[in-house]
């Protein structure tokens, strides 16, 4: 059996989720709570396999309760809201949720992602996992957009060698370098040399010394 704790402040929809997953053989709803803070509480008392939290209720939100939960539990705690924005989703997986569905979700989608957080996989809504896409490209690094040899040609930066010295080092033409050194400044969105070797620097890019 599966032990499960339901926690949102909504009554109607608290009962209907209930009532629904009680009808289900492998499904144990050992608690409920109507606020983050009781709930944390209550997960606490009755050791769960997995909470189904609300995120927007008074006393205790359902991204405070998450954190509170995951400092001492090994629950797997599936976010169940109506609210798939930026300030929502992100504060809500960071702070330990395992899975993030919509109220909109079918009675069975509700009971599958339970059965799933169970057995470890997570289940992620389509529009938050669009939104999580989109985060992970933005927060891409400068330099994953350069190619080999353009990295190549800013580690060589980054050590202070001249055009004539990755030229020498590189095998390839001096205008080559020229042009690889003013992609790199482009691509990194740095004004000079100066600048794209701090950035190596900082970003660990330099060839091991021997």
């Amino acid at each position: 059996m599966i032990r499960v704790v339901v926690i949102d402040d909504h009554d109607v929809v608290r009962k209907g989720v209930i009532a629904y997953l009680s009808t289900e053989e492998d499904l144990d709803i050992v608690g409920e709570a109507s606020s983050g803070f009781e709930g944390a509480e209550l997960v606490k008392k009755k050791k769960p396999d997995v909470v189904l939290m609300d995120l927007i209720m008074e006393n205790g939100t359902g991204i405070e309760a998450t954190e509170i939960i995951m400092k001492t539990e090994q629950c797997k705690i599936i976010i169940l809201t109506s609210f798939y924005d930026d300030e929502k989703v992100f504060p809500a997986l960071e702070a330990g949720a395992f899975s993030y569905m919509l109220k909109t979700s079918s009675a069975d989608e509700i009971a599958d992602a339970i059965r799933k957080a169970a057995k470890g996989e997570n289940v992620i809504e389509p529009k938050v996992a669009t939104k999580m896409m989109t985060r992970f490209r933005q927060e891409k690094k400068p330099h994953e957009d350069l190619t080999r040899r353009e990295l190549e040609v800013l580690k060589c930066v980054g050590e202070g060698m001249t055009n004539q010295e990755i030229s020498d080092s590189l095998y390839i033409g001096v205008k080559t370098v020229k042009t690889h050194v003013s992609n790199v400044l482009s691509k990194l969105g740095v004004q000079d040399r100066t600048q794209a070797a701090v950035y190596a620097h900082r970003n660990g890019l330099l060839k091991e010394k021997t």
